[in-house]
């Protein structure tokens, strides 16, 4: 067993894993893994560069991840036993290299700031390993004859909703394709619910008008997917998963849970009409109730409903039924690949 850490740097949230990792069978044993919603990526879109308090609110966390680091004794050194992955926001600022300064300061790796093609990837394969790993083949054979593959069972699309971008990836064991668009739920918020000083004006609930405007967007979007990824497969269906924080927040929310619980939502499916309902009630909703859901993370009020209308217009333009919610993902695939470096 390799222990090791994995850091992703996203739009909205930085989150930390640390795990032992077995890097012959995939095997992992979870250690600690958090969150912080940082919004690293406050204003990106309007201003191309990373905001002083956004770099130091990310700081802060990193700084708070390297003493959870050290008290789990992962390696170091030359050949240090962690990762640190930055995605869309950091790919589109123009002072990215403060960003990374800060963090070599700090954590002593340098972050990758990777493309989106890569961000695909690692979000394939987080999601998917467990899916993969005892996967019956003649469950494959069926789903190929299905609308939509039962539960676990490949060929997979898998969606990860971040905050400035999505990811799009086809693939079985391996990714086929892989598309990333800028259409992630802050970059939607700022781009049409957020006022000139960036923020989501009182009582938060959008127009029919800004709905449309932010649904024209991803529709667009998904054109672009869909000239790499096969979104409407012609040899059968997907098993559709879906991850981040945008599509397990509605899991939690369709299954009504008085608290968030990973265990709980994890590997959970949700069917396409209660995706849609509950898109509607946060759509619809003010800025206090949807503070009041007792699942909803501060930090994502005002940006979940532009992340479930992503989802929602994904399920509706490729024909799925349901989806299968994984709390897997970018960070599990960023572990796998420093543990599978270790052991070689």
């Amino acid at each position: 067993m390799k222990r090791v850490a994995a850091i992703d740097c996203g739009t909205n949230s930085i989150r930390l894993l640390v795990a032992d990792i077995d890097p012959a069978t995939g095997a992992l044993h979870e250690l600690d893994r958090r969150m912080t919603i940082v919004r690293l990526g406050q204003d990106v879109d309007r201003t191309g560069r990373l905001a002083p308090e956004a770099l130091e609110r990310t700081f802060a966390a990193c700084r708070e991840y390297a003493e959870v680091i050290k008290e789990h004794g992962v390696p170091g050194g030359p050949h240090p036993a962690l990762r640190f992955v930055a995605t869309s926001a950091s790919r589109d600022a123009s002072n990215r290299e403060d960003f990374v300064r800060g963090v070599r300061d700090i954590l002593g790796v340098e972050p990758e700031v990777i493309t989106g093609d890569e961000e695909a990837a690692l979000s394939f394969a987080g999601a998917t390993r467990e899916l993969t790993a005892h996967q019956d083949p003649a469950a494959q054979t069926q789903a190929r004859t299905q609308a939509q593959s039962p539960a676990g069972a490949g060929p997979y699309l898998v969606v990860d909703i971040g905050g400035g971008s999505t990811e799009f990836v086809v693939g079985d064991r391996a990714v086929r394709a892989a598309r990333s668009v800028n259409v992630g739920c802050v970059r939607m918020t700022e781009r049409h619910l957020a006022d000139a000083t960036g923020k989501v004006p009182e009582p938060g609930t959008p127009t029919e008008a800004q709905i449309a405007a932010i649904r024209a967007d991803v529709e667009t979007a998904l054109d672009t997917v869909e000239q790499t990824v096969p979104l409407r497969p012609t040899d059968g269906g997907y098993t559709l998963v879906g991850l981040a924080g945008s599509v397990t927040t509605i899991a939690a929310i369709a299954l009504d849970l008085p608290a968030y619980d990973s265990a709980a939502i994890h590997h959970a499916v949700i069917p396409l009409d209660r995706v849609r309902e509950i898109t509607d009630r946060l759509l619809h909703s003010t800025h206090a109730e949807r503070a009041a859901i007792p699942v909803m993370h501060p930090g994502r009020v005002d940006v979940i409903g532009a992340g479930a209308l992503v989802l929602l217009a994904l399920m509706e333009r490729a024909g799925a039924r349901e989806v299968v919610v994984s709390e897997h993902d970018i960070l599990d695939g960023i572990a796998f690949g420093v543990a599978e470096r270790a052991g070689g």
